[in-house]
């Protein structure tokens, strides 16, 4: 395997590793806060990333992304998922309003990873730490969050941004949007082939962006 590539995994592994499964742990955590512990109950409400990791979506799908993207000589590449924590909504205090803040917690753990990794950053620019793995592996932390946060607001069922948009919705357009669930993966990869995703997703990072460049000064 190229020198290059086996850096770049190193670099990647676990800022993905924790953007994926923290993001899972955090919807358990808050279903738990607004009555539904069902997730609680399975060990799955825990930072430990080895409760959350599948092992298709979290090692092998980033691992041939990143092999694939290198060898057409594109730039470095990740994507993947965790065991998605069951959350029971009927169970939740008040089942539709609840499920905004429960979706939420997800992009929300990402946003507040990626201002941890902005932070370590800055603290390796400060000490004058002259390791690049670790600038690497900071940056890397800061972008895989920004972009997994951005990816999951998107307003399409299954994801996060689908499901916080259907607790604002009136019943019955609510019950209709719901119907679309079953094409939201459709949907997304049909997005994501025609390179319409970008559109969607840069600005919300771009904007993170500029604020952790405000917060910090590293930029």
């Amino acid at each position: 395997m190229d020198a290059s590539i086996i850096q770049t995994i190193a670099v990647y592994a676990l800022p993905v590793l924790f953007a994926i499964t923290l993001h899972e742990a955090a919807h358990g955590y808050v279903a738990r806060r607004f009555g539904d512990d069902t997730a609680y109950l399975m060990g799955r409400v825990t930072l430990n990333p080895a409760k959350h990791i599948d092992p298709m979506g979290t090692i092998v799908v980033p691992l041939l992304i990143l092999l694939s993207s290198a060898a057409v000589g594109a730039g470095p590449m990740l994507f993947g998922w965790a065991k998605p924590v069951p959350v029971n909504f009927g169970r939740l205090n008040r089942p539709k309003k609840d499920i905004r803040y429960v979706a939420f917690a997800g992009p929300a753990a990402n946003f507040i990873m990626a201002f941890m990794w902005a932070a370590f950053l800055k603290l390796l620019l400060m000490v004058q730490f002259t390791e690049p793995f670790f600038f690497e592996m900071a940056k890397a932390g800061i972008v895989v969050n920004l972009v997994l946060a951005a990816l999951n607001l998107l307003p399409i069922l299954p994801l996060d941004g689908g499901r916080i948009l259907f607790s604002f919705l009136p019943s019955s357009a609510a019950y209709r949007f719901g119907q679309t669930e079953r094409y939201g993966m459709i949907i997304l990869i049909a997005l994501l082939m025609l390179n319409v995703l970008p559109v969607f997703i840069q600005p919300i990072v771009s904007f993170t962006m500029d604020i952790l460049s405000l917060i910090f000064n590293f930029y």
